[in-house]
């Protein structure tokens, strides 16, 4: 069966990806409880009551009801949103993921009032919109809508790497997604045509019924784990 998962899929399987997920007790436990993670982010919310909205928790909703969803810990339906620029967090603080002239101990709390204090004049970049261009166990792979969007979404990072004062090393690569869940364990090898026909058909669906996904403006937000960001400056 592994001779037929596709590139994109490989790290979700026993046989492609023997390694514990890199995420599993800090950011969440083997019962797929989420564990204090205190960072901030810039994200755009789906909004909510759209029919973008509607399709996504559908797709979402298929993959729970695969037979081996419990190898997987679901964040909930608010919490759904794309990351624009990814904030400071706990359990990473180092360079170039820090700006460099802040103490590397600095609190979290006090580092997203200093994050507030230097986006305050932020100039937002235009609008865009996005599409869904895969699925995977984790949620969807997400990009600009047209050349144009994917122009914008990079712009918006550029700007905003800016007042953060640091650039991630996928900064110019960075791939959107929209997290439905976290692996708890690899999916087995013998489920790798089951799970790669329900990301077939799930794709196919978005594309008819939210050829779009709507989302609220970019926000910087705050968030003690990954069940909820509370949105503290709107920037676009």
């Amino acid at each position: 069966m592994l001779d037929k998962v596709r590139p994109s899929l490989a790290s979700f399987f026993e046989g492609t990806n023997p390694m514990p997920p890199v995420h599993l007790g800090t950011r969440y436990d083997r019962s797929g409880n989420f564990l204090f993670e205190p960072g901030n982010t810039v994200v755009s919310h789906l909004v909510s009551g759209s029919p973008s909205e509607a399709a996504i928790i559908a797709v979402r909703e298929r993959i729970r009801a695969m037979p081996d969803a419990n190898r997987l810990a679901f964040t909930p339906i608010s919490s759904l949103h794309m990351t624009l620029f990814q904030g400071i967090i706990e359990y990473r603080r180092r360079l170039p993921y820090w700006p460099a002239d802040v103490p590397l101990d600095t609190g979290i709390d006090d580092m997203t009032r200093l994050c507030l204090q230097r986006l305050q004049g932020f100039e937002p970049c235009p609008p865009f919109r996005i599409k869904a261009i895969g699925v995977t166990p984790n949620g969807l792979t997400v990009a600009g809508a047209s050349d144009e969007d994917e122009r914008i979404l990079r712009t918006w990072r550029d700007a905003l790497s800016v007042p953060f004062g640091y650039r991630h090393p996928d900064h110019d690569t960075y791939i959107f997604h929209i997290t439905f869940a976290y692996q708890i364990r690899r999916l087995a090898d013998e489920r790798v045509s089951a799970w790669q026909d329900l990301f077939d058909d799930c794709l196919s669906f978005l594309e008819r019924e939210a050829p779009v996904i709507e989302l609220r403006p970019p926000a910087f937000c705050s968030f003690k784990d990954m069940k909820h960001f509370e949105e503290l400056l709107v920037l676009g």
